[in-house]
């Protein structure tokens, strides 16, 4: 960061000396007019000395401005991680706070789904805003893709390799983030892939050699009258036979391609640092090796080449622009030939431009996981099992040190879970501010992130492929007529629809049905979780009614109570939020109460 600043600090300067150059160059310019035009004291040569001057800062001072811009992108980059690794937030440092200050990912909040909001995702100071360094929306896309859903256990193994290599080049992430930064601003990549899976525009047959003919008939014709061999009625007749077959047959076509264009040519040159970035390195992970191969087409071109042709293409389409040179491509049916090499580019390359685009979403989305690990070097790959050859059927969860990864190191108290095999419920119980919803929503968190393809806060995680479900974040709807409790119902019933998947499912349920009475709370949460164990699910649920703690009874070996305890101590409550066996043995309600005045 301090190198990017010193650099930006050196931009600084020569952008200033050189904005004084070209002041002095322009005044320079008029001087010597004054005494070309007016005066007329010496010849109009000397005025090309100081406009050429002129003319080399002006191009000389938009690169400075291009690499200052590219050295603050850089500095941003390394300020949001440094507030990561110490953990600046809004409430603690008045300086750069990443809480806020980078992709929250807010776009990809669904409360219907079975435990994003439950474990704090996506928003401000989410994992999400933790995690991603993607730059271009198909980087965040896939980002969010894969804390979504989990990923199977050969996709996650090959992330790991990825993210490993990943992590130890600094370099090319910066340089990813930094050129995605202006990719962003300008790059509409649904647009641009669409127009490269769009129907194919058909020419009528033979017009690409039907119009260089007329193309090159006109330019004979024209050569021959103009050396007295033939009049002119040859050439006019070629122009109006060319000028018709332009208008009448080739016309729609070529407008089509010429409107159609624009827009993806610009946001492919865009990309094309991106790719050209990524065909520059080596890399020997499997599977960056194989998005390093996606890169290259049928034509055994790179992708940042293909663009490139375009990019010429499109730049000769503009000729027709220019003044001079309109008459000559009018008689060359110069547009309509270049819209057909476009078309033709198209037919070959741009079905690839999806696979080019998401190819970058997922470097970048993998270049996320590798700077968490960068900067959490503490954080362990987990080790996953294929629990029919582990002896643990129906799952296996087991985490020494586990802790959650958005609470500051300082403040995480770690704990340790075992979930598997026997054992397939914890029965958490314990007073208001205890842990417990924070044990759920820690042991969550890991869970996507090792299914994601990232490290996780603990110091050991064995896991094998679950389904994730989650009940601890549940709210009524105005708007949807729902209460609590049903809001709440309706997300056991999703859970245990999950167990109809090939996967066996780990839940997480806070406060189980807090919304009814002490007697249907008992008799119901009995029935749902008799239910999810029988169909090979394991979870944890928390309660503050100790009457559920009894669900251990009609589960024997197969449940266990554990709880978190707290102290009063001269009128304050203290908690060491760790872990305990057995059943909590009083309640702070009453106390906590009190403690904020009201009389109970």
């Amino acid at each position: 960061m301090e190198d990017r600043r010193r650099a930006s600090q050196r931009l600084d300067r020569q952008f200033r000396r050189i904005g004084n150059a070209r002041l002095v160059a322009g005044f320079a310019a008029v001087a010597v007019a004054f005494f070309v035009f007016g005066e007329v004291w010496i010849s109009l040569w000397w005025l090309l000395l100081p406009l050429a001057v002129f003319g080399a800062l002006v191009i000389v001072h938009a690169r400075v401005v291009e690499r200052m811009e590219r050295s603050k992108r850089a500095i941003q980059f390394y300020e949001l991680g440094v507030a990561r690794l110490e953990d600046r937030r809004p409430e603690v440092q008045p300086e750069v706070q990443w809480t806020g200050s980078g992709e929250s990912g807010e776009r990809f909040r669904d409360p219907a789904h079975v435990y994003a909001e439950d474990l704090d995702l996506f928003g401000k100071g989410s994992l999400f805003e933790l995690l991603s360094t993607a730059r271009t929306r198909a980087g965040e896309d896939t980002l969010a893709r894969w804390l979504l859903a989990s990923a199977s256990r050969d996709e996650v193994a090959a992330r790991h390799l990825a993210v490993q290599e990943l992590c130890t080049l600094l370099d090319l992430r910066e340089d990813l983030a930094v050129l995605g930064a202006e990719v962003r601003a300008e790059l509409d990549p649904d647009a641009a892939a669409a127009w490269g899976e769009a129907p194919e525009v058909r020419f009528p047959a033979g017009a690409q050699y039907i119009a260089p003919l007329f193309g090159a008939a006109l330019v004979i014709s024209f050569a021959l009258y103009m050396a007295d061999i033939f009049t002119r009625t040859p050439f006019l007749a070629v122009l109006f036979l060319e000028m018709g077959y332009a208008f009448f047959v080739l016309g729609p076509q070529t407008s089509r391609v010429s409107d159609a264009v624009d827009s993806p040519s610009r946001d492919l040159a865009l990309l094309a640092q991106l790719l050209q970035r990524l065909e520059r390195e080596t890399f020997h992970a499997p599977l960056l090796q194989q998005l390093h191969a996606r890169l290259k087409g049928e034509s055994q071109q790179m992708a940042s080449a293909q663009i490139a042709r375009l990019g010429r293409l499109k730049a000769r389409l503009d000729w027709q622009e220019n003044k001079v040179f309109a008459p000559i491509a009018n008689g060359l049916l110069w547009t309509a030939q270049v819209a057909m090499a476009i078309e033709r580019w198209r037919r070959v390359s741009g079905r690839h431009v999806r696979e080019w685009i998401d190819t970058v979403g997922e470097f970048e989305a993998l270049c996320s996981l590798a700077g968490y690990s960068y900067e959490h070097p503490a954080d362990v790959f987990p080790e996953l099992t294929l629990p029919d050859f582990e002896g643990a059927p129906g799952g296996c969860f087991e985490a020494d040190a586990i802790g959650h990864p958005l609470m500051p190191e300082s403040h995480s108290i770690r704990n340790n879970v075992k979930l598997g095999g026997e054992t397939r419920l914890w029965i958490v119980s314990g007073s208001n501010m205890s842990g417990k919803s924070t044990l759920l929503r820690t042991i969550g968190i890991n869970t996507v992130l090792a299914w994601a393809g990232a490290p996780v806060r603990a110091r050991r995680l064995k896991i094998s492929p679950l389904t994730l479900g989650a009940s601890i974040r549940i709210l009524d709807s105005l708007q949807d007529g729902r209460s609590r409790f049903y809001a709440e119902i309706t997300r056991l019933r999703e859970i245990v629809a999950l167990t109809n998947g090939p996967r066996p499912v780990l839940f997480l349920l806070d406060e189980l049905l807090s919304g009814t009475n002490s007697h249907d709370r008992q008799i119901g949460a009995s029935a749902i979780v008799r239910a999810l164990i029988d169909r090979g699910a394991m979870g944890l649920i928390t309660t503050h009614d100790l009457a559920l703690a009894h669900i251990a009874d009609e589960l024997p070996g197969r449940a266990v109570n554990v709880h978190f305890a707290d102290t009063l101590e001269n009128g304050q409550l203290h908690f060491d939020y760790r872990l305990q066996p057995g059943v909590v043995q009083r309640s702070n309600a009453l106390d906590l109460m009190r403690s904020v005045g009201l009389e109970v």
